[in-house]
């Protein structure tokens, strides 16, 4: 078994954050974080990010999402 890195546990975070913020399921978010490339933009950013309040990352991966629509 392999252990998870911080930025996979920083992101699965983000994920399920967003999940609960916006009340939608697992899988959705998950398609929507594919499809949108939220994945990267948070392995990318995650230096900057990770010090940032979970308010502000899911604001900033709302407006991304919402950018791209």
């Amino acid at each position: 078994m392999s252990k998870l890195t911080k930025i996979d546990e920083f992101i699965i975070f983000c994920l399920e954050a967003y999940k609960n913020k916006y009340e939608l399921r697992g899988e959705d978010v998950l398609n929507l974080f594919q499809k949108f490339k939220i994945f990267s933009f948070l392995e990318n950013g995650y230096d900057v990010l990770h010090t940032q309040s979970m308010e502000y990352i899911i604001s900033e991966i709302h407006q991304l999402i919402k950018n791209q629509e």
